[in-house]
């Protein structure tokens, strides 16, 4: 079977390869001939655990490959991807679907035999609607169906979730072109995973609607968080009693700095964008789009009572940059929120993330510093803040951190440590929510 992923950036890499490791014969298709260069030589542009060893076994073995020549590779194509970013469009909060309607006009010219056009990227309902209206109109005689196949992909478990799904969803309008991707996800009947298969709109909205669900715990905790602060309840052991409850579940249920990422930030707003052009309410996504604003905007405002109510001409060392662990990615990371307003009032920010450092360069104001190693980013701070959660920060050599800040505050947002042993170690320790 010959596939072919329009984009080859997080999710069409990601598909691209792990189709290939199911049998496909895949091509990656982008403008970005840098791009293209690099996965060429076998250098993967983004880091996802497991990513660049699944990409080189089966370029090696012949079963992927990566061009710019959109033309020759959708003319042998039996399903072609879009996997094109579709991000918040400036002003109105609304997904841009101008990648991905570009795509459907380069691609309708060179369709050959029947295709199936599959929407990968996470659109918007209509979109669907939309590609097969513009391939109709740039070849009328294209023999071709338009299906919608959300991804589901966690960033630093994405092989594990693609390979291992919770389920796949197929949205599609006829028997051919639900054959057809059944064939393509015909592995997974070994390990007897769900495939759901819907109409086009259903296929749409559930990728939207699970992430505005997933978003939603977060501020909900987030938000009770508070209340535990203000009562002197502890949200580790709230958020333990709710989630033993099987109805509720523990997932995503941890207070921290608010969510970000490629996913969540532009989907809640995007599924509001859409209630409000159908004239439907969506008042609880609302609201979670406002508390996770304002609990990065908490954030800062506990770095700041911990320094005692002022952070001009203090060192802070920050620990994480990336809006969760095992990715580099800084989309809409609480960093850059939380960071650049201790900055505008005279803070020293000494950063170090595993990761995700080179991405954080280009966002972050140039003030920010940046060390390789842990205990360097920690040397001679007055304040410590735990920003990420990634596993070389949850052992920390306390004793050694102790001896080597100039001052005492430990501000731990994702709650990592527990506050009797912090305060044994000798810190001022702030978390969140205890």
């Amino acid at each position: 079977m010959n596939v072919v992923m329009i984009g080859a950036g997080y999710v069409g890499l990601v598909s691209g390869a792990c189709f290939s490791e199911f049998g496909a014969n895949v091509v990656c298709v982008d403008l970005n001939q840098e791009r293209i260069d690099a996965l060429t030589a076998g250098q993967i542009p983004i880091y996802e655990p497991g990513l660049s060893s699944l990409v080189t076994r089966n370029r090696e073995a012949g079963r992927l490959r990566f061009t710019t020549a959109l033309a020759e590779a959708v003319t042998e194509a039996d399903l072609v991807f879009i996997a094109v970013g579709t991000p918040t469009r400036r002003g109105d909060g609304h997904a841009d679907l101008g990648y991905v309607y570009a795509a459907a006009r380069d691609i309708a010219p060179h369709l050959r035999g029947y295709t199936v056009v599959v929407d990968k990227s996470t659109v918007p309902v209509g979109t669907a609607a939309q590609v097969r209206r513009i391939i109709a109109e740039t070849n009328p005689g294209a023999d071709f169906d338009v299906a919608s196949n959300p991804e589901f992909l966690r960033e630093g478990a994405a092989i594990s979730d693609f390979l291992r799904p919770d389920r796949v969803v197929l949205g599609v309008e006829s028997s051919r072109a639900e054959s057809l991707l059944r064939e393509l996800y015909r592995p997974l009947n070994l390990i007897e995973a769900p495939i759901l298969v819907t109409d086009l709109e259903s296929a749409e909205l559930i990728k939207y609607a699970a992430n505005a669900f997933l978003a939603t715990k977060i501020s909900f905790i987030n938000e009770i968080s508070q209340l535990c602060e203000a009562v002197g309840a502890d949200v580790h052991a709230v958020a333990r009693g709710m989630g033993l409850d099987g109805r509720i579940g523990k997932k995503f249920l941890h207070a921290g700095p608010g969510y970000g990422g490629s996913c969540f930030p532009k989907d809640t707003l995007a599924l509001v964008r859409t209630a409000q052009e159908y004239g439907v309410s969506s008042r609880i996504v609302e609201s979670v789009v406002e508390v996770n604003a304002a609990q990065k905007a908490r954030m800062v405002q506990k770095v700041r009572h911990a320094l005692d109510g002022s952070e001009a001409g203090k060192r802070i060392a920050v620990l994480g940059l990336t809006f969760k662990p095992e990715t580099d990615d800084m989309r809409d990371a609480p960093a850059l929120s939380i960071l650049p307003p201790l900055v505008d009032k005279g803070a020293v920010i000494v950063a170090h993330d595993p990761q995700g450092m080179r991405e954080a360069k280009a966002l972050l104001p140039d003030s920010v510093e940046y060390a390789d190693d842990i205990y360097t980013a920690i040397e001679g701070a007055d304040a410590v803040v735990l920003l990420t959660e990634w596993n070389a920060y949850r052992g920390l050599d306390l004793p050694r951190v102790k001896a080597s800040m100039r001052g005492d505050a430990f501000i731990d947002l994702r709650n990592v440590y527990e506050p009797k042993m912090m305060a044994e170690y000798g810190f001022r320790y702030t978390c969140v929510g205890r």
